[in-house]
């Protein structure tokens, strides 16, 4: 038998026809990849992955014929030059999954490869014909040809990991010289030992080889953006003094508190100066008293702007000492980007070329009408500000980077360019690629989504706003189960100090200790504003806004007051540690609980066997009763077997007899419950 036709390109000399040239090259494509789940945008953007966790890429991958088909999976860091590859599985239906692990944070990039498996193919025919009692002397002898053309010299692998292929080679030799020494019967036998496919599957021949036109590009961030929990202050409200201004001596006093929350970053609104111009007053009064604050998010005075410290809070050597006290607490400082000024802000003095002026000479204040902030102003990202503002607004992150944070939530994205954030994003990870961005855009869904396209490793989600059973599980499904999955992770932040959701307003206790649940189980982010451990919800009367907000003065926090949920959060985010399971976010499946005010789902996590269910009543007022189906498919169980249960709540441990099971949530109790299901033969710890 001879060698294996090499790529039709090679030798065939000069044509002169378009048609024959147009024959050779699409000859040479063979097999089609195509539906590549991680393709964004045609590869415009790119996809998303956890370093040191899998990247998992689908695909639909065919071609002509019957034949046995490999693919592959192909990455490597941006700038490395060696391609490595993880072998892809086929699932059905001529899709295919690949998985890599990425191993340091960073962009990389991504492809994938496929051909035609010769030995493959000839291996599950000729076991066909055994089966058949066919009479196989010339398949053996079909057989030993394509492990001697594997092992030819002349052979062209064509590999595009040609490490592979090259340790390969010599062992297919030896291979080659038993299958020439052996007789047909032992033939048969070495041809059909598993070692020989998987060796033939290493560095055997990749016929008709294939390869997807374009690279793609995939992300890799560090495990805190997938994995989190917020929990936002205001540091100039931490004094145990009332009234008086809170330090950054006071907020590491509080760092064991947090802590003991059980929370990963802590997250400060502005800490600059503020501007004294228009500064607002109580409950977002035109009218400031001499010793009102004004607004952290009216930034800049002669004290400086966005690179500078509110002198009141400290010095940047005490801002240095708080990032190094909560680093020792396991905590990271996240700091609030709000790329507006103050009209006292420096940078309206040395570059009015940033901002808007009105034909009287004015700067035009920020408007979203009917509302006016006449104690903000914007500025503008073209005309004279490009490249100036950009480059100052960039150096701006990177000053603080420099002193530790390595987390930024950025107000209103969306009120700013989208080319502006790609940009910047782009600049700022190409030297410490850990950094992250969450995104606080309540906006259109579709700019939401381009913005982490861009390059938000986090956003603001419209979980806020779902309440109900039905509204959760769209939701959640279009987040988990649809294309916006590959980049857009959610922080489902349960309330904000510019938000004071309807609901909390009017559901008591119980439901704060709702939506805490479904923020921190649902999402692999979620956050919480201080004030809900207490049930703070005090609105101004027709509005999602906090009466006596923080945001106007200094307020004082009783965080023992009765009626507080500290346990249940403490008791939540130690089961979010503990349950690799609930780390995850794209592995959520809902469950069939047969009452439209309980949402019941659940979490499995494929490298532990981990798996935890969850039942929330979404009704804060009254009990609810009701059927629920265990999901013992998932183990491969029949309904009526049974299955160990561990309540986490409480931690004891039972059995549940029988698909079908019943439950009682009474909100005035606890209304939810969370079990971990322990499978046959699964450890119990």
């Amino acid at each position: 038998m001879a060698s294996p036709v090499p790529p039709l390109s090679a030798g065939r000399g000069p044509l002169d026809d378009p048609a024959i040239e147009r024959i050779y090259a699409l000859a040479e494509r063979r097999l089609a990849i195509e539906g590549i789940s991680t393709e964004i945008d045609g590869g415009r953007f790119p996809a998303r992955a956890v370093a040191g966790e899998p990247f998992v890429v689908e695909a639909d991958i065919f071609g002509d014929g019957h034949d046995v088909i490999a693919a592959a999976l192909l990455f490597k860091p941006q700038g490395d030059g060696g391609w490595r590859e993880a072998p892809m599985q086929f699932l059905e239906n001529d899709r295919w999954r690949g998985e890599a692990v990425l191993p340091e944070p960073g962009r990389y990039l991504y492809s994938l490869a496929a051909w035609r498996d010769q030995f493959a193919s000839w291996l599950r025919d000729t076991e066909k014909k055994i089966a058949a009692g066919v009479k196989i002397s010339l398949e053996i002898e079909e057989g030993r040809r394509l492990v001697e053309a594997a092992a030819s010299a002349d052979f062209r692998h064509g590999s595009v990991a040609r490490s592979a292929f090259v340790d390969g080679v010599a062992e297919i030799g030896r291979l080659n010289d038993r299958l020439s020494a052996a007789d047909e019967a032992e033939r048969l036998e070495i041809l059909l030992a598993p070692e020989t496919l998987a060796l033939m599957k290493r560095a055997g021949p990749r016929t008709n080889l294939t390869r997807y036109e374009r690279d793609l590009e995939v992300f890799a961030d560090r495990k805190r953006a997938a994995f989190s929990a917020w929990y936002e202050m205001m540091p100039r409200s931490q004094s145990d003094v009332p009234g008086q201004h809170g330090t950054f001596d006071d907020v590491i006093g509080r760092l064991p508190y947090v802590h003991d929350l059980g929370f990963d970053v802590l997250y400060f609104t502005p800490i600059h100066p503020i501007g004294v111009t228009n500064r607002k007053g109580r409950n977002n009064s035109l009218t400031a008293g001499p010793e009102d604050p004004g607004s952290p998010y009216a930034i800049g005075s002669d004290e400086g702007g966005h690179d500078a410290i509110h002198p009141e809070l400290g010095t940047i050597e005490d801002f240095d000492r708080l990032v190094a006290a909560a680093h020792a607490h396991g905590m990271e400082i996240a700091l609030d980007f709000a790329i507006q000024c103050s009209p006292d802000h420096p940078w309206i003095k040395d570059h009015p070329e940033w901002f808007d002026w009105r034909p009287d000479g004015t700067i035009k204040f920020a408007e979203n009408p009917p509302k006016k902030y006449e104690d903000i102003v914007n500025v503008h990202f073209y005309r004279d500000a490009i490249p100036g503002l950009w480059v100052a607004l960039r150096d701006v992150v990177l000053f603080w980077v420099e002193h530790g944070v390595k987390i930024f939530r950025v107000d209103n994205p969306h009120t700013k360019p989208l080319p502006f954030w790609e940009w910047m994003i782009g600049e700022v990870r190409a030297e410490h690629p850990d950094t992250i961005f969450l995104a606080e855009a309540f906006t259109r869904p579709k700019v939401m989504k381009r913005l982490a396209k861009v390059g938000f490793n986090q956003s603001y989600s419209y979980f806020t706003w779902r309440n109900t059973k039905a509204e959760l599980t769209e939701y959640l499904t279009e987040l988990t189960q649809t294309e916006c999955a590959e980049y857009m992770r959610p922080n489902f932040f349960a309330n904000t100090p510019d938000i004071n959701p309807v609901f909390l307003q009017t559901s008591g206790r119980a439901g704060f200790r709702q939506r805490l649940v479904l923020a921190a189980t649902l999402a692999g982010n979620y956050g919480l504003y201080n004030g809900f451990e207490i049930c703070d919800a005090a609105p101004v009367p027709g509005k999602e806004e906090y009466l006596d907000s923080e945001k106007y003065e200094i307020r004082s926090w009783d965080m023992d007051q009765p009626g507080h949920i500290k346990d249940d959060i403490r008791l939540i985010n130690r089961l979010r540690n503990a349950h690799p399971a609930l780390q995850g976010f794209t592995n959520l499946a809902f469950y069939n609980a047969f009452n439209e005010n309980v949402l019941y789902y659940g979490k499995h996590d494929a490298a532990t066997g981990d798996t935890v269910i969850v039942h929330v009543n979404l009704d804060p007022h009254a009990p609810q009763e009701f059927e629920f189906e265990v999901p013992l498919w998932e183990f491969g169980l029949p309904d009526e077997a049974s299955i160990e249960v561990q309540d986490l709540r409480h931690g004891n441990h039972f059995t549940w007899h029988g698909k079908m099971q019943q439950l009682r949530l009474d909100p005035n109790d606890c209304p939810y419950a969370i079990w971990r299901l322990i499978p046959p033969g699964a450890p119990r710890s």
